[in-house]
C-alpha cells in the first residue's frame, strides 16, 4: 500500500465512518491538533530518555492515538463503523490523575507563575502543554457545533495539568530552578 492516495488532493478528506468533509472542518482541526501533540510529546520523550518517564509517555500517546480515532469519528458514522470506534475511558483519565498526584508530592508548592523553561526537556513538555490547550480549545469549539462526548475535553484538559507538573518535577530532578515571573512595576 502507498503512503498517498491522492484522495484528498481537493481539500478533502475522509472521517471513519465514510462521510467526507474539507481539512478545514472543526472536526479535523480537533483531531489534527491531537496528532500535533502526540507528535509533540514524542519530540519530548526523546529529550527525557535519561529520566524513567518512557512508559508513562507511551499510554499517554496511545491514549492520544485513541482520542484522534474518537474524534475522527463521524458522528452519523454507519452503526457497524462506530461500534468498532474506540474511545477514552475514566480510567484513562483516572490514570492522569493519579500521575499528577504521584510527581507533584515531589514539588514545592507554587507561589508564584512560572515561566515556561529550565531544562530542555522541561520547556518541550511546556510547548506539549500548550498544544495539549490548544487541542483543548478546538474540541471544546467542536462539541459546541456536534456531538462529543464530555471526556475528550476532561481528558485533555487533565493531560495540560500533567505536562504542567512534570515540566516541574524535571526541572527539579535537573536541579534547575524554576524560572519565575516578575510582574511589571509601575
Amino acid at each position: 500500500m502507498k503512503i498517498y492516495t491522492k484522495t484528498g488532493d481537493d481539500g478533502e478528506t475522509g472521517l471513519f465512518g465514510g462521510r467526507r468533509v474539507r481539512k478545514s472542518d472543526p472536526r479535523v482541526e480537533a483531531y489534527g491538533n491531537v496528532d500535533e501533540l502526540n507528535a509533540q510529546l514524542g519530540w519530548a520523550a526523546t529529550l527525557l530518555r535519561h529520566l524513567p518517564l518512557e512508559d508513562e509517555f507511551r499510554l499517554i500517546q496511545s491514549d492520544l492515538f485513541t482520542l484522534g480515532a474518537e474524534l475522527s469519528t463521524a458522528p452519523d458514522a454507519a452503526p457497524a463503523a462506530a461500534a468498532k470506534s474506540v474511545r477514552i475511558a475514566e480510567v484513562q483519565v483516572e490514570r492522569l490523575e493519579s500521575l499528577i498526584d504521584q510527581w507533584e508530592k515531589d514539588l514545592k508548592p507554587l507561589k508564584n507563575f512560572i515561566l515556561p523553561g529550565g531544562s530542555s526537556g522541561a520547556a518541550a513538555l511546556q510547548v506539549c502543554r500548550g498544544v495539549c490547550r490548544r487541542a483543548e480549545r478546538s474540541v471544546v469549539r467542536l462539541a459546541a457545533t456536534e456531538s462529543v462526548g464530555s471526556l475528550p475535553i476532561v481528558y485533555l484538559n487533565r493531560l495540560s495539568d500533567l505536562l504542567f507538573v512534570l515540566a516541574r518535577w524535571v526541572n527539579r530532578q535537573e536541579g534547575i530552578d524554576e524560572p519565575l515571573w516578575t510582574a511589571p512595576r509601575s
